[in-house]
């Protein structure tokens, strides 16, 4: 059987898993996984909500990035609130706790209570071994989110990590970059990659304030959990991932380097079958994809 044979079966087998956890045979809490094949999935509720009206324009790519989708008739009749737009102000205080879940950590320490300067901070990039990602964020929406990415940057937390997962249409229906595990491997070999946190969890903000179109970030948690922010993130690739379950708090929009996650997602992705997860760090990039640096900005 050929490498590109033996990538498929895998694939495969790795689809039909996840589909009999979503009938239920496997139903553990899985840490920081992401939505795959085989899964019903959610539309975005609360009607038309452009993304510039939160995080501001970016390049062609970040302009699409606007919700579609109207309230079904069930949605409309939910006693779920509609996803505030409404900028934080007056003094902010943010909670950050203990990760009491046994998953791999790495603990640098708890972020300030108290954003600070990180309300003026506007972009984050990300430096990787294959070019610069550049995101726009806006702390008046999403103050704390901002404020743990500005303590983890300052603390060296991302230097030197893999992105550990790759969700492409051929393994889940999906298309995003998923990154934040520095405990990871991403060498389809190390059961717990797509697990690891920065040993304390946060609250969710702006959860759901737009769907995730191609250029949008969000931080990842367990899919049957909410207010279990940590380290992770994901960057989507494409406008069907409108169709995630609205439940991930919102990072910011990418203005720049999409077209270097693009090219990698060309080059394959290694299938880790003992990945115990299930979903969390399955399939990662088959050339890796490091980060080397992130950096905040206030310009």
């Amino acid at each position: 059987m050929s490498g590109d044979d033996r990538q498929s079966e895998l694939a495969r087998e790795h689809k039909e898993r996840q589909a009999r956890r979503a009938a239920g045979e496997n139903a553990k809490g899985r840490r920081n996984t992401l939505i795959g094949g085989g899964v019903a999935l959610v539309l975005v509720a609360g009607g038309v909500i452009a993304a510039t009206t939160l995080l501001g324009g970016g390049d062609d790519d970040a302009k699409k990035v606007a919700a579609t989708s109207s309230p079904s008739p069930s949605s409309s009749a939910s006693s779920e609130p509609e996803p505030s737009m409404t900028p934080k102000t007056g003094p902010i205080s943010c909670t950050y706790t203990k990760d009491t879940q046994d998953v791999p950590k790495k603990f640098v320490g708890f972020p300030p209570k108290k954003p600070g300067d990180s309300l003026k901070i506007k972009t984050m990039t990300v430096v990787t071994n294959r070019g610069d990602i550049v995101i726009q964020v806006d702390p008046k929406f999403t103050p704390c989110t901002v404020n743990s990415m500005n303590f983890l940057a300052k603390k060296n937390f991302y230097d030197n990590t893999k992105c550990h997962r790759l969700v492409v249409p051929e393994n889940s229906g999906l298309f995003l970059l998923q990154c934040g595990d520095a405990l990871a491997k991403a060498d389809g070999k190390n059961p717990t990659d797509g697990q690891g946190t920065a040993g304390y969890v946060y609250g969710d903000e702006a959860a759901g304030a737009m769907p995730y179109t191609r250029g949008v970030v969000f931080l990842t948690q367990p899919t049957d959990a909410q207010g279990q922010n940590s380290s992770q993130f994901a960057i989507s690739m494409s406008d069907e991932n409108t169709q995630l379950d609205p439940a991930y708090s919102i990072l910011g929009t990418v203005t720049s380097g999409l077209e270097i996650i693009d090219k990698a997602s060309k080059e394959g992705f290694i299938v880790n079958p003992d990945d115990i997860t299930g979903d969390g760090g399955s399939t990662a990039p088959k050339n890796p994809f490091i980060i080397k640096d992130v950096k905040m900005s206030t310009k």
